[in-house]
């Protein structure tokens, strides 16, 4: 699976980053329309993705994807069939959650500088910002929406910055999924 399926940007591209790629955009693009289906497509990606980033040295985003199995499962299990019912969190919330999530990244980076990870603070944030992220989805509050917009333009950023062009433009797609689903969830958070 790491041979080189096609070469983009002067990158070759592995069969199993592509595989990766297709199946994330698919299990996320799902997730904008609130449908349960959205959580096996999750966790199809999150396994082919934490075999990619364990391979390229990022810990942080390999461990991340165990993360996201157990939350696609839990997802599945938790969300009705007829899918996500959004609702908001409280400003306290809101507050705490941010707090946790900066306070815990800046934990994070000098344990990832010592084991010698590819990138430190922007794959400790990618980690902690996505695990809350995607509590917050499961959990179907609407705000999950805003944290991976952040989340997401900061992956773009490390693996352009990386080289891994291919997952960079995932990233960015993602990104504007990002204001698609924050869109549609306060949409029907609304109705």
């Amino acid at each position: 699976m790491s041979e080189i399926f096609f070469t983009a940007w002067g990158y070759g591209v592995s069969y199993l980053e592509f595989i990766s790629v297709v199946t994330s955009f698919v299990g996320v693009w799902l997730g904008t329309t609130g449908k349960r289906i959205t959580w096996p497509w999750w966790a199809l990606s999150s396994a082919l993705y934490m075999a990619f980033f364990y391979e390229v040295k990022l810990y942080a985003s390999a461990a991340l994807q165990i993360v996201f199995i157990l939350a696609a499962i839990w997802g599945w299990r938790d969300w009705a069939p007829s899918g996500a019912v959004p609702s908001a969190l409280t400003r306290r919330q809101i507050y705490l959650l941010s707090l946790g999530t900066l306070v815990t990244t800046a934990a994070l980076t000098p344990i990832l500088s010592n084991i010698g990870a590819a990138a430190t603070w922007s794959d400790a944030f990618l980690l902690i910002g996505s695990l809350v992220a995607q509590v917050l989805m499961v959990y179907e509050k609407y705000e999950s929406w805003v944290l991976w917009l952040i989340v997401d333009a900061v992956g773009t950023i490390e693996y352009a910055v990386l080289g891994y062009w291919f997952t960079a433009l995932l990233y960015f797609s993602f990104t504007l999924i990002a204001v698609l689903g924050w869109k549609r969830w306060y949409v029907s958070l609304s109705n």
